[in-house]
């Protein structure tokens, strides 16, 4: 017999705004699994404060502390627990005679366009019923035009699969009407067709803009910006050390950083694509802005991590990918102004939740109107990079052109992205 799926998955609620709810995930084991529910728990816009994870190869125990990042945020907790169990391997008996992966078709594509006149922060009130309706948004492609009306092209999946549903196509475009108001002109959703192939990739960045935005290292730019964030000085005091000492089977991984939106999944993801796996792990409550992790980890096959060059490795990856793992910077692009924002794809093709979101949200608590705005892939040597590219509106209040005002506009795009 296996265990209820009811039992799989078990959220606690806080007993007063503010105080933690607790998730616990009682299931089989897989790789990646605390990737994949750390995930979801970001795309919810939840932030992490604490964690203990104990496997034993076969079965997991995962508990999680989680408050909603902004504490107004409504969360839709029956539908976090669906989507963290579908997640879950099957608690059935037969799990551990049929380990095979059964890969599920991927989500279809959707195509919802709309035609409206623009406003400040349109983007970003489309995007959180987007958000709100669990759509999540794979391609962009918005253009305004010279009689000052917005094209909006967004490329869609459905996390509950109900889009091939008229009700839930209906459904999508009421509140769309609903948020756009009589500046609506036209909405239209239907299956995506051979148009989205054609929007997988971004527009060319010159190679100068791709070195800047897809170096290891802070730009120039980044750096001055310390002079505006304080915080910024604190990225580089990470530590991340190996210890082979303390367990005959298992490696110490241990981590000292400063506190960030999205840091348990920075990591789980990069020891997911580095082909490491948890055996047990605890990351620690919020210690003046700072965390600390202490992992006990292996090898997929087993064997812990001995080789020196491997361990080197592994620690550098980790600082890069928990550090800078957003890149955000301004360039030229002609007589215009452009925002690029960049993050590192995972292996298994997932972008990260909610950029899209935070990035639109931060322009509108600016202000500044977006005149056209692109999701693509770009790939280096090395990786594949999700690239959001948003061509900015000129006004009185904020000149372009000044250096004090692009960084200020990097600035809180970055702030609202790391969640300080």
């Amino acid at each position: 017999m296996g265990l209820p799926s009811d039992d799989v998955v078990l959220i606690q609620k806080g007993k007063k705004q503010g105080e933690p709810c607790v998730i616990t995930v009682n299931c089989p084991d897989k790789a990646g699994l605390g990737c994949d529910l750390c995930r979801i728990i970001l795309e919810f816009g939840l932030w992490i404060t604490r964690g203990d994870v104990s496997t034993d190869g076969k079965w997991c125990y995962i508990v999680l502390w989680v408050v909603p990042h902004p504490v107004s945020l409504t969360v839709r907790w029956a539908s976090l627990k669906n989507r963290l169990q579908s997640v879950c391997p099957s608690c059935s008996v037969s799990y551990y005679f049929n380990q095979q992966s059964t890969c599920s078709m991927s989500s279809p594509v959707y195509l919802l366009k709309f035609c409206c006149l623009n406003r400040k922060g349109l983007l970003h009130d489309v995007t959180q019923v987007l958000c709100e309706l669990e759509l999540t948004i794979q391609r962009v492609k918005v253009m305004t035009t010279p009689d000052g009306r917005v094209l909006d092209l967004f490329f869609i999946t459905d996390c509950m699969e109900l889009l091939h549903t008229k009700n839930r196509r209906d459904d999508t475009c009421e509140r769309l009407n609903a948020i756009l108001g009589e500046s609506c002109i036209s909405c239209e959703l239907q299956l995506a067709g051979p148009e989205f192939e054609t929007q997988q990739g971004v527009s060319s960045l010159s190679p100068e803009i791709a070195e800047e935005l897809f170096c290891c290292e802070m730009s120039d730019q980044e750096t001055r910006l310390q002079a505006l964030s304080p915080d910024m000085t604190k990225l580089k005091k990470a530590n991340v050390t190996i210890d082979n000492s303390l367990s005959p089977a298992h490696t110490l991984l241990q981590i000292h950083c400063v506190d960030q939106k999205g840091l348990l999944y920075d990591i789980m993801r990069t020891l997911k694509d580095c082909s490491i796996q948890i055996a047990y792990g605890r990351f620690s409550s919020n210690t003046k802005g700072e965390r600390d992790l202490d992992l006990f980890i292996q090898h997929t096959d087993g064997k812990k991590i001995v080789d020196p060059d491997k361990q080197s490795a592994l620690c550098s990856r980790l600082k890069v990918e928990m550090l800078h793992p957003l890149r955000v910077i301004i360039v030229n692009r002609g007589p215009d102004t452009e925002l690029l924002v960049a993050n590192p794809v995972e292996l298994s093709g997932k972008g990260r939740p909610r950029v899209f979101y935070d990035v639109t949200l931060s322009l509108k608590m600016l202000g500044i109107c977006i005149f056209s705005a692109e999701i693509g892939r770009h790939s280096t040597s090395d990786r594949k990079w999700e690239v959001y590219r948003f061509l900015l509106d000129e006004s009185c209040e904020f000149p372009l052109a000044n250096s004090r005002t692009r960084n200020r506009i990097v600035d809180r795009v970055r702030r609202t992205l790391m969640g300080w």
